[in-house]
């Protein structure tokens, strides 16, 4: 599995913030640059990126990527943005395999993410792989195949799931330990974590 070719990369932007005021956390701000930059720049080696988005689309367009709203209504979650992005990659790029989705509040995700995921994944012979850090699993961090679309359509719509983890337990999944430091998944939900984050930069230097 090549990453650049067969997996696409969605960051999930679609939530609606509450923890933060209601402020997209995708565009806050850690040691300069938006989390979204900081996510840009770790997947920069994959062809097809993808912003799932149902706010102010226009926060975005600098990204210069395609945004795509949840095709479900009423906000039910990172599910339906994820569905979202595998009708998308279905459509218009028939050979992508894979999406990773990222949730856009970890600015120091991993550049290999997709790669360890993969490794894991197809290692452990699993349909789905799910990212872990320090004992703590992190479902919005994963590879989904684009093949299951159909069977996501219809858990979200007809039996109104919305957990991550209550669809992937249906399916075989590879749960992927990264213990990098500082904690690749560390996000910012909450003000307090903003400084966490910059501590984390201060402490790097």
């Amino acid at each position: 599995m090549h990453e650049q070719n067969d997996i696409a990369v969605g960051f999930l932007a679609g939530g609606l913030a509450r923890r933060m005021g209601g402020k997209a956390k995708a565009m806050l701000k850690v040691g300069g640059r938006t989390v979204l930059d900081w996510q840009l720049s770790a997947t920069s080696q994959h062809t097809i990126r993808l912003l799932n988005v149902n706010g102010d689309a226009g926060l975005y367009q600098e990204a210069g990527l395609p945004i795509i709203p949840d095709n479900i209504d009423g906000y039910p979650g990172p599910l339906a943005g994820i569905l979202a992005c595998l009708d998308y990659l279905a459509e218009h790029h028939a050979d992508i395999a894979y999406l990773l989705s990222c949730a856009t509040d970890a600015p120091f995700i991993p550049a290999d993410l997709a790669q360890r995921l993969a490794m894991g994944m197809n290692k452990q012979k699993a349909a789905l792989a799910q990212a872990r850090s320090n004992g703590q699993r992190h479902p919005v961090f994963g590879l989904w195949p684009v093949s299951l679309r159909g069977h996501l359509r219809a858990a979200l719509t007809e039996d109104g799931l919305r957990k991550i983890d209550d669809f992937t337990a249906h399916y075989t999944t590879a749960i992927i330990d990264f213990d990098d430091k500082p904690d690749p998944f560390l996000n910012v939900n909450r003000p307090e974590d903003l400084e966490r984050a910059e501590a984390v930069l201060t402490d790097r230097h």
